[in-house]
């Protein structure tokens, strides 16, 4: 039996954006601190994240700001939904990393009211790592 049950299975869906690709939006509401999404995470080294850079999953791994002590981490490919949620300057949630005996997951958080139908935010750390024919749009 599972204590414990994340199913946000319904909460999100995915659409191309004009100019940006595919997007994240909610079908449903989220209010300040809700958890809008979580997954785990593929965690790699400096030398995995030379040949990642290579290819295009350069554009969905993420980089921690909050790196634990130790860790000798470079990237993270994150399973789930957040992978394709687009940059904004203003975003409407954060990640939320937390390290378990299962590795380390990320948490999208809402960080503003989010209406159904509003694209799902957040702001890319990382944003020198991408090659200069990326234009980020808000």
């Amino acid at each position: 039996m599972v204590d414990k049950v994340f199913d946000r299975s319904n909460a999100l869906y995915v659409k191309t954006v004009p100019r940006k690709g595919r997007g994240v939006f909610a079908n449903l509401c989220f209010k300040v601190g809700d958890v809008i999404d979580r997954a785990p995470t593929w965690g790699f080294d400096e030398a995995t994240a030379q040949l990642l850079d290579r290819t295009g999953v350069l554009e969905y791994y993420f980089v921690r700001r909050d790196q634990p002590k130790g860790n000798a981490l470079t990237g993270y490919v994150v399973f789930g939904l957040s992978s394709l949620m687009n940059h904004s300057s203003n975003p409407n949630s954060q990640r939320i990393w937390t390290d378990e005996e299962s590795g380390a997951w990320v948490s999208i958080v809402a960080i503003k009211d989010i209406e159904v139908d509003e694209e799902v935010t957040h702001r890319y750390i990382n944003m020198s790592a991408y090659t200069h024919i990326i234009d980020f749009i808000d």
